[in-house]
């Protein structure tokens, strides 16, 4: 999927040319289901409760597809896609004394809440039934700028790149929160099953946060990468029974799913422990069977987990940089979106995607 060259406000000044020239910046929306195309915009000014941010790195996610194919729920095109973005703030809306000008800040899916419905009055902001998602009822962060509300935002540490810590907010409070959130124990027998996006780092925060790791993959060739993750034990499910070979080592505490089969985790919860948990955060396309023994008998369960608030974000980032854990990333410029894009989709980025603004190159530079 190519990029299409620029359109818009550049054709206009070239007419308006008695007019001062309104600044404007590089994005890439979404214009129709499929077409990912490359237009510059006019910057805007911040409003009530909102900050301008001059964007220096974008992590290309798989939830991304929903607004690049068009199937989110209520989703209006255009859109710029995005929700693992990371920039520097250059204006704040009337009101905001919190953040300041020049401070590097993120913003992850649930972008904001509304404060008034059930789940935010009982503090579940994450699960707001009205929230505001990056990429997806706002433009997320596949431009150059981006507005974000101020109470949706994290602070960056130092210690991370832009390019390292744009997927620790999508990918990596996913799977931080899920695991500090299952009431697991030091030295409890955790599995992680998948070794992508999600999974790679899903093993490092699993070993760092005391548990004996086991990573399950297929294939001999993800070995060798599973224990340099940290895992204690490899399992080839191409070539053994995973939930027989967690059983044999007497079951697993909680199991992160995160692989792309629901099939292949349904097959997973015999392999759990009395009381064991099966945490879903990858989407399989296909259903998630389950059989109703291995459930009732062990009062084993199955739920899922969904991302974090801002201040889980930071965090994540903060374990991040105490325990060393690091995503691995595959760096492209804004331009090349649509190339990128569509290598995460093919299942060539090794493990994440991330684009890379002028903002972000000047950074670095």
């Amino acid at each position: 999927m190519g990029s299409s060259p620029v359109k818009g406000s550049l054709k206009q000044e070239s007419i308006e040319t008695k007019q001062p020239k309104a600044p404007t910046y590089t994005a890439v929306e979404v214009s129709a289901s499929g077409q990912l195309r490359l237009v510059q915009r006019r910057v805007a000014e911040p409003g009530p409760g909102q900050v301008r941010i001059r964007v220096e790195a974008c992590g290309i996610c798989h939830t991304d597809a929903h607004t690049v194919n068009g199937t989110y729920p209520g989703l209006t095109l255009p859109r710029v896609p995005g929700h693992e973005v990371i920039g520097r703030i250059d204006a704040l809306g009337p009101g905001q004394s919190r953040w300041k000008i020049g401070q590097r800040v993120g913003v992850g899916l649930i972008a904001g809440e509304d404060g008034v419905c059930e789940p935010c009055r009982r503090g579940d902001t994450v699960n707001c039934q009205n929230p505001v998602v990056a990429g997806v009822t706002v433009d997320g962060g596949y431009a150059e700028i981006m507005i974000a509300e101020a109470r949706g935002i994290a602070s960056i540490p130092d210690e991370l790149s832009s390019a390292e810590a744009a997927p620790l907010l999508c990918a990596g409070v996913t799977t931080y929160n899920a695991l500090r959130n299952a009431g697991l124990h030091g030295g409890d027998l955790v599995a992680v099953q998948g070794i992508g996006g999600l999974g790679h780092l899903g093993v490092q925060f699993a070993r760092q946060m005391g548990f004996r790791t086991v990573a399950i993959g297929r294939g001999p060739d993800k070995e060798k990468l599973a224990k340099d993750l940290g895992a204690h034990l490899y399992i080839d499910a191409a070539v053994e029974d995973a939930a027989a070979v967690l059983q044999r080592m007497g079951g697993a505490r909680a199991i992160l799913a995160t692989g792309t089969s629901g099939e292949v985790m349904g097959r997973l919860v015999p392999g759990l422990a009395a009381r064991g948990k099966l945490i879903v955060v990858g989407a399989p396309g296909d259903a998630i069977q389950l059989t109703a023994t291995p459930l009732i008998f062990g009062g084993r369960s199955v739920y899922g987990s969904l991302t974090g608030t801002p201040i889980e974000s930071e965090d994540t980032l903060a374990f991040s940089v105490l325990e060393n854990i690091r995503p691995m990333i595959e760096t492209a410029p804004l331009d090349q979106a649509a190339d990128a894009y569509a290598r995460m989709m093919q299942g060539k980025a090794r493990f994440r995607m991330v684009l890379i603004t002028k903002n972000g190159a000047m950074q670095s530079g």
